[in-house]
């Protein structure tokens, strides 16, 4: 192969050195130039040069015909420059090939790789629609792309810190916002019009589905959330899981109109409680610091508690199922309170029901990315990220970003983790923190966002600060 290279191959003496880092690039007729607005790209202003991209290059004039203008407008052509990456759409071609240097490619390749592309552009399974990365930043990166910048949403972003949000708090209690199709709109718009967010995320609440179901919900001021205690086979037996579509209409409607009225590039997010949280809330009856309760309730009575934690994971699946159909793109399950069971626990009510609720969605609505939150999870959540099959591992404040990047596969998407305090206090240490987390994670699927949601006292211009901390490449 050697003695043939340097017979057949123009030498070059300053080849390009490889890079280990992806680009995306609109393919030319053998010329790369700086990519439009819309495809990202870790070079930007770099000059066109001259390469020896001549398998995008004949793609490009066989489907648009020689002597057309040399832009293939429809088509991304991923060409990275990394030993386990792709090559004029070639998986595996080692930069040690020369191929990808200026100059150097021989005329028997060029003729070999003109036939082998006519030959894929001939057959009808060549360029599948699912081929093309989807144009949201946000989806893009669920599907597993690494982007640069990353796409940046918060968690509890439509809230108490936005003077809007108050204005219309003061209209209504939570349960009607949530309830109401046209506040629960403009709710989750609010964030997007001030910070054009890659995410919009439903506004609603985990405890809508226990409600559903029919236990009794109300949400005092200073206290939070009250339900009447599950603790007996009988309180369990008053629950119906027959009531939930009917009563979760109004979040679909919801989710229909945000589908309409949301800016192109923003992926619409649903979300439910997993089920040992919402479990939690529903035995103690409350909020709690240890929910001793309902852990007391695992213990002594696991029966009970299986059987409460698969009616939940059955009605999590169906009611996402719902607001997949009405439009929301990607999803979350938010496990505020994984972290206050041992491995063993943590394993059976966290790992477990998650594990199903993912089965389920993928069997009944394949492609739809789905992003995990097991919040204090510790050393489970790579267990966590492993076995329950999430696209992408939301991490929490006490999480160290560049260690789980170490324990899980490079095609897991990791979320996070900004500490929300940091986002509240602002400054210098608020750019310093998020670009920290930005750059550590350079190079794999990340979508930037906190360990915790928004804190109601914090300003919205630290918000500001932070979406353009993070874009500012």
């Amino acid at each position: 192969g050697k003695v043939f290279w340097f017979f057949f191959s123009k030498k070059n003496s300053t080849p390009p050195p490889p890079v280990d880092e992806y680009r995306e690039y609109r393919g030319t007729w053998g010329w790369y130039a700086s990519p439009p607005a819309d495809v990202p790209s870790t070079v930007d202003g770099t000059p066109p040069v001259r390469t020896g991209g001549l398998y995008t290059a004949c793609r490009g004039m066989i489907r648009d015909k020689p002597l057309r203008p040399a832009a293939i407008r429809e088509s991304r052509v991923v060409h990275s420059v990394g030993n386990s990456g792709y090559i004029f759409g070639k998986t595996g071609t080692p930069t040690s090939t020369g191929i990808n240097h200026p100059d150097r490619i021989s005329y028997f390749y060029f003729s070999w790789l003109v036939s082998v592309m006519v030959r894929d552009l001939s057959s009808p399974s060549a360029v599948p629609p699912s081929s093309t990365p989807p144009a949201k930043p946000l989806l893009r990166a669920l599907a597993g792309e690494a982007l640069w910048p990353p796409p940046v949403w918060l968690m509890r972003q439509a809230g108490r810190y936005l003077p809007e949000f108050r204005a219309m708090r003061d209209k209504a209690d939570f349960m009607t916002r949530c309830l109401t199709p046209d506040m629960a709109v403009e709710l989750t718009l609010q964030p997007i019009r001030r910070y054009a967010m890659d995410g919009a995320i439903l506004f609603s609440d985990i405890l809508i589905l226990p409600w559903a179901l029919g236990q009794s919900l109300a949400f005092e001021e200073g206290r939070g959330p009250v339900l009447d205690p599950l603790r007996s086979a009988a309180d369990l037996a008053r629950l119906d899981p027959a009531r939930v579509a009917e009563a979760t209409e109004p979040v679909r409607e919801t989710l229909r109109r945000l589908s309409r009225e949301l800016p192109a590039a923003t992926t619409l997010l649903g979300f439910a409680g997993s089920p040992f949280t919402v479990a939690c809330y529903m035995v103690e009856g409350c909020g709690s610091r240890e929910f001793g309760a309902t852990r007391e309730m695992a213990l002594t009575d696991p029966e009970l508690f299986g059987r409460l934690i698969a009616l939940l994971t059955d009605s999590t699946a169906e009611m996402l199922i719902g607001q997949i159909d009405a439009g929301a793109e990607a999803v979350m399950l938010f496990d505020s309170w994984a972290g206050l069971l041992p491995p063993s626990q943590f394993r059976r009510h966290v790992i477990a029901p998650t594990r199903r609720i993912v089965e389920r969605l993928r069997t009944a609505r394949p492609g739809t990315r789905i992003i995990g939150f097991p919040r204090l999870a510790g050393v489970m959540a790579p267990a966590y990220a492993r076995e329950t099959g999430v696209d992408a591992l939301a991490c929490d404040t006490s999480a160290d970003m560049a260690q789980i990047a170490r324990m899980v596969p490079d095609t897991l998407v990791l979320q996070g983790n900004l500490d929300p305090f940091i986002l509240k206090t602002g400054g210098e240490t608020l750019r310093r923190e998020a670009r920290a987390i930005r750059d550590g994670l350079r190079g794999r699927p990340h979508v930037f966002n906190l360990g915790h949601g928004v804190m109601q006292d914090t300003p919205p211009e630290h918000v500001a600060a932070l979406v353009e901390a993070v874009r500012d490449v």
